[in-house]
């Protein structure tokens, strides 16, 4: 344990320095938040003054919180990143990594680990803070609700990580990973709630949605700040999925590495 625990360390110090892609990234996550939540500032303020004034149960200043916590999660979760271990297996490091005396899926584990705990402090925050000085945002005075978030945020990143470690292992039987990860992009970016909350989609895509892990990643915490989920059932289904894709991931790993063959020799 203490070995991992200096892992998620080290990794933590190591994305600490890369200033100023971090503050190109707050500058890139703002701008898109602001841009964003004046498309649902125009749709709801464009609604007749006799209907509710909530869209599918989102009031405006909860879907501008939605927007806010959407564009501070971004980097927390790696929602489009992480091609490492894809990266070793096509140069052929993946030999050396595997003998070394580490179970292999908690080595990334606890090095993702580390690295969005440093996102939290130098992304989720400020870009937060941010939207929060800009708009009315629904945020909880509950300090148990805060609680469940952060629990709900770990898991997210759990479940992500789950996901992406499963991507990059496609490459020990593709020669090339750059359709997949166009694929993923397009699917976790939908399916998760990233650009549209989850019940804005017609009852038949959003019965798919709910099947599938990506609503674990973003949707779930949303829902849990504000209130609309129970964070006991939020957080439960976070768990199964992220313990259910971590076997998949471990299965898949154990299957490929019975007969490597790295590519070019």
């Amino acid at each position: 344990m203490r070995l991992y625990l200096e892992l998620a360390r080290r990794s933590f110090q190591r994305h600490l320095a890369y200033r100023a892609a971090t503050l190109a990234g707050l500058f890139t996550n703002a701008v898109f938040g602001v841009l964003i939540a004046s498309v649902f500032v125009a749709l709801y303020r464009g609604r007749d003054a006799t209907e509710t004034g909530s869209v599918a149960g989102f009031t405006l200043p909860e879907i501008l919180t939605f927007v806010w916590v959407g564009q501070s999660l971004i980097m927390v979760v790696y929602l489009w990143g992480w091609w490492e271990v894809a990266a070793a297996i096509e140069s052929g490091d993946i030999i050396t990594d595997l003998m070394k005396p580490i179970d292999y899926y908690a080595y990334w584990f606890s090095r993702d680990l580390g690295r969005a705990a440093c996102h939290v402090l130098t992304r989720f925050v400020p870009t937060m803070l941010a939207g929060a000085l800009v708009y009315d945002l629904a945020l909880p005075r509950s300090v148990a609700t805060w609680a469940a978030f952060a629990l709900s945020v770990a898991l997210a990143v759990s479940v992500s990580f789950a996901w992406r470690f499963l991507l990059n292992l496609t490459a020990f039987w593709l020669l090339d990973v750059r359709g997949v990860h166009t694929l993923a992009v397009g699917l976790v970016s939908f399916f998760s709630g990233m650009l549209v909350p989850l019940p804005f989609f017609p009852d038949g895509l959003r019965r798919v949605a709910e099947l599938l892990p990506f609503r674990a990643i973003v949707m779930l915490p949303v829902e849990v700040l504000l209130g609309h989920r129970s964070a006991g059932a939020a957080l439960a289904l976070q768990a199964s999925w992220a313990v259910a894709l971590a076997l998949l991931g471990q299965a898949v790993l154990a299957l490929a590495v019975r007969r490597v063959v790295v590519q070019g020799g």
